[in-house]
């Protein structure tokens, strides 16, 4: 039987969670460990706390003590306490997107960099303690902050409030690690906040004006209008801090920001802010007190004026040229991204595959220097899908499904045929049997439309009537356009033409459809010019039609009318072909045209079911053997896959 065990008291300093003493440290990532990012993050701070000046002051060695001084608006003790002291401070909940100024500072603006309430903690980056000093209103308070408990985070060790004249907050650290390089730190500051000529940064004392930027690659004068100009800067700001809010083309006049930094000119966007240009680089727009008119009273725009109209036009030329000079450089680290994001289906390319795809990525970065990272490795994706299937990926996968008969027998295929030779071969057989199936399927259907569907297919393949067919040499014929016209002309009306004006050469019958081409040749024994040597006609009717004596008849006078129409060049030979679904009884299914006891001319009744049979037996009977590769398609389906396929031998209709 178990027995009772006295309930052990918990330790007295165990109330609630507890906390390491590097708790907060290890959570705040590189402004924890990064002087640079660490010291950026407090400036930022002072520029949301309406500063018009920074000072910083670096020790040589640690040991020595950092200093980080701003003019700002100050807090109060129990602001200190309400906003310093949270954990996680929504600065835009609680005080709004726009900074505050002290009074002294009426009329000025801004728009603020803090978010996430986490640049506060920068002197953590130094040590576990920290002093600030802030002054608000005539009182200051003067709190120690540390790291040391394991109820919170961090806590006040210390704290006194006194009267103090003036405004501003003071934060002190003594340096445990992490010292930083005065000069580095200069260069970064100066770079990150000279959008702003009225927010001034020094570090030991030191400032660096905009003319004196390390990161200036351009100056270059604009003039206006008369009396009008301005001085443009392109700075590479890339030794900036991550975030990059404010980066932009900034207007200043007379020393004075003029709006917000934007890559928005007037209504012109000339970069989107995510571009790797507009991450790394800012444009400053420098103009003298001349421009003062032209600034609307509160600093945050301009007049709309003719002036500004020509200022805003050319910066927007000038900065969109700075774009596409300066991008050039960006060619390598956009290529490098867009493949790293890619790099798991790279590995599966070959060597030449890998090569081919970092290759199109640098010409595309090159060619599109403003193209987003997002897009640019989008379509570094698709290459890699493309260059796939073309080395073979998809192919391989198939071979890893045939069965052994089907391995064996691309062999024996691939030894004696190139790959090429192959495919030639297989797609004009392919072309044809679905020639044969499609009109199989459609020529019994008293639905089917011959002049869309059947006459395309017949006309499209014309070795159906016989090899002596199947040839290029096909072709409409001026001469035989205008003996059709002449001829068709007397029997139906001008609008059974398609295209009269153009192709008299196929024309809409009631019940049929036909069609006119021929060939010439050159007569070289008699007058060397050229000449018709053969006419074929094809009369297609109806799906599910009849062919009897007056349709035999009919194409009977169309040769009569031809041979008599004497608007033709030379004495061709006629066949005219009548094609329907069956022949009435005791129709005679071929008739010969004499004159002067020549054969001029033969008339055959076909059936479309005799094309076929015919078809399949020139072709060996292939459509027997794989009957899957077209039974299973109805008949307007192999219309559309025949159709796509562009003919060898341009025809009459559209």
């Amino acid at each position: 039987m178990e027995q009772p065990v006295a309930r052990q008291k918990k330790p007295d300093n165990q109330v609630a969670s507890l906390f390491e003493d590097d708790y907060l440290v290890r959570s705040l990532g590189r402004i924890a460990h990064d002087p640079e990012v660490a010291l950026t993050e407090l400036v930022a701070n002072a520029w949301d706390a309406g500063a018009s000046a920074v000072d910083i002051s670096i020790p040589e060695e640690k040991g020595g003590m950092i200093v980080v001084e701003d003019d700002g608006h100050g807090m109060s003790y129990q602001q200190f306490c309400a906003r310093w002291m949270k954990l996680g401070y929504d600065r835009v909940k609680h005080q709004g997107s726009t900074v505050e100024f002290p009074p002294d500072r009426d009329g000025w603006a801004r728009k603020a960099y803090g978010r996430n309430g986490v640049g506060r903690h920068g002197l953590l980056c130094f040590a576990d303690n920290y002093t600030v000093e802030t002054r608000r209103n005539g009182v200051a308070a003067s709190l120690v902050v540390t790291t040391h408990s394991e109820e919170t985070p961090f806590k006040i060790e210390k704290e006194s409030i006194y009267r103090k004249v003036g405004h501003g907050t003071h934060l002190s650290v003594e340096v445990t690690r992490h010292l930083p390089d005065p000069n580095r730190i200069r260069e970064i500051l100066s770079a990150r906040f000279l959008h702003d000529p009225k927010f001034v940064v020094r570090v030991n004392g030191l400032s660096v004006s905009l003319t004196e930027q390390p990161g200036l690659i351009e100056t270059t004068p604009l003039l206006i209008a008369d009396g009008l100009s301005v001085q443009a800067f392109v700075v590479d700001a890339s030794k900036a801090a991550a975030s990059t809010r404010n980066q932009g083309i900034a207007f200043w006049v007379n020393g004075r920001l003029v709006g917000t930094p934007s890559w928005i000119v007037g209504n012109v966007a000339v970069l989107d802010r995510r571009a790797r240009f507009a991450k790394r680089f800012a444009i400053v727009i420098n103009g003298g007190d001349e421009w003062i008119p032209y600034v609307e009273a509160d600093w945050v725009r301009f007049k709309r004026t003719d002036e500004v109209a020509k200022l805003f036009d050319q910066v927007v030329e000038f900065a969109t040229a700075a774009v596409e000079r300066f991008s050039a450089r960006f060619v390598d680290e956009s290529s490098e991204d867009a493949l790293m994001r890619n790099r798991e289906q790279l590995r599966g390319l070959s060597d030449l595959g890998r090569i081919e795809v970092a290759s199109f990525t640098q010409e595309l970065a090159r060619k599109s220097p403003t193209i987003q990272s997002d897009l640019l490795a989008a379509a570094v994706q698709a290459v890699i899908n493309l260059e796939k299937s073309r080395s073979g990926a998809s192919l391989l996968e198939k071979l890893t499904k045939l069965d052994e008969a089907d391995v064996d027998g691309l062999n024996r295929m691939l030894s004696q045929w190139t790959v090429r030779d192959a495919l030639s071969v297989l797609d004009e057989i392919d072309h044809r049997l679905g020639v044969i199936s499609a009109i199989e399927k459609l020529s019994g259907d008293c639905q089917a439309d011959e002049l869309h569907t059947l006459h395309p297919l017949v006309t499209h393949a014309r070795w159906l009537f016989g090899p002596e067919f199947d040839s290029h040499e096909y072709a409409s014929n001026v001469s035989l356009r205008t003996a059709a016209q002449t001829i068709f002309g007397k029997r139906v009306d001008r609008s059974a033409f398609l295209n009269p004006d153009r192709r008299p050469d196929l024309v809409f019958l009631a019940d049929s459809t036909v069609s006119i081409v021929g060939t010439e040749t050159i007569d070289s024994l008699n007058n060397q010019l050229a000449s018709l040597q053969n006419v074929l006609i094809i009369e297609l009717k109806k799906g599910d039609s009849e062919i009897g004596r007056d349709e035999m008849n009919q194409a009977d006078g169309y040769i009569e009318d031809f041979l008599s129409s004497g608007v033709l060049d030379g004495t061709p030979y006629y066949r005219a072909f009548v094609v329907g679904h069956r022949i009435a009884p005791k129709t005679s299914q071929e008739k010969e045209i004499k004159r002067d006891n020549v054969s001029r001319g033969r008339i055959i009744a076909a059936t479309y079911g005799q094309l076929t049979r015919t078809a399949n037996q020139r072709l060996f009977r292939l459509k027997e053997k794989i009957p899957a590769r077209y039974d299973d398609l109805s008949g307007a389906d192999l219309m559309s896959r025949v159709m796509k396929r562009e003919s060898q031998v341009e025809f009459a209709f559209e």
